[in-house]
């Protein structure tokens, strides 16, 4: 396997080698570079890191140093790659999202960059065109991706193209939950421990929006604006948004914050789902990843609105 622990087949083997994960840039020794007047610098779990010119390891960064042109270079590269690091967890989100099937080519390629292969590893996947799937180990020569199935197999699935399902998806989920709590996992992107929600059996046949979230009061519309943000959603047109593409088809989850100055105070609005031409979709209508995902965002944001006991103390 290329970048990452061996996959064998047969049983366990990936099962012992789960806890230890792939090598990874901020697990080795650092890359030192030189600084000013015989000090080194070097990237450390995403911080700027400094040894004196007798070679030892110093607790902070000092300011002669910290402001050379030296530490603005690294500090341009600690930038890149945070931003190279948020986007692939965007990428990886949307194929989530979208149940898009992914290559085993692309996958092999990406996996080299420990950014991605961070990302990657240990999500469940499986083969577009239906079968057992496994837990994401990596991608061999020969294009093949390797996994932990549900058996504790490691195994190779023989499929050009794999899905990230949706949990919701997923029918036996507590069961696939309950497996990577044994193997001990953690996925760098939320997918197993994602919240989900199942749409209702008991909608009106013609409602377009829920009103469970409305009424909820932000002394300032950036308050509620930056809870949306902060959990993943772009906010605009006085909504928190979440765009999700189910069965071919792109939609918007809605879920109204407020338009008003950002200082303003703001009460929430209703949730609802618009198609591509902005026309809100009827709720028997929404498939379960666009409906779980909607009620999820209106849920976070709800979440951090000003309390009764906030407003009486």
């Amino acid at each position: 396997m290329s970048g990452s622990l061996p996959v064998t087949e047969g049983r366990y083997n990936l099962f012992m080698a789960t806890t230890t994960p792939p090598t990874s840039p901020s697990a080795a020794e650092p890359v030192w570079t030189e600084g000013p007047d015989g000090y080194s610098l070097a990237i450390e779990n995403a911080a700027l890191v400094c040894r004196n010119p007798k070679g030892r390891r110093l607790k902070s960064v000092p300011k002669k140093v910290r402001e050379s042109d030296h530490a603005r270079r690294l500090n341009d590269v600690l930038l890149w790659l945070t931003r190279h690091e948020r986007e692939c967890l965007e990428r990886v989100e949307s194929w989530l999202l979208g149940s898009l099937p992914v290559p085993a080519t692309v996958i092999g390629g990406l996996w080299p960059d420990p950014a991605w292969r961070d990302v990657l590893t240990d999500l469940f996947v499986v083969p577009e065109h239906g079968g057992e799937g496994g837990f994401l180990r990596g991608v061999d020569d020969r294009g093949r991706v390797g996994v932990v199935d549900l058996d504790a197999e490691s195994t190779w699935l023989e499929t050009e193209r794999v899905v990230l399902p949706h949990p919701v998806l997923l029918e036996d989920l507590d069961d696939v939950r309950e497996f990577s709590l044994e193997l001990g996992l953690t996925q760098r992107l939320p997918q197993l421990t994602r919240e989900t929600h199942r749409r209702p059996d008991t909608l009106k046949a013609d409602a377009t929006h829920v009103d469970t979230y409305e009424g909820a009061h932000f002394d300032q519309l950036r308050f509620a604006a930056g809870a949306a943000q902060r959990h993943g959603f772009s906010v605009r047109g006085g909504n928190a948004v979440c765009r999700v593409v189910e069965a071919g088809r792109a939609v918007q989850a809605r879920y109204w914050i407020g338009s008003d100055a950002p200082d303003y105070e703001t009460v929430t609005g209703s949730l609802l789902w618009v198609d591509t031409d902005e026309r809100p979709i009827r709720l028997t209508e929404i498939g379960p990843v666009a409906w779980s995902e909607g009620v999820r965002m209106a849920e976070l944001v709800h979440a951090e609105r000003k309390t009764s006991t906030e407003e009486n103390s």
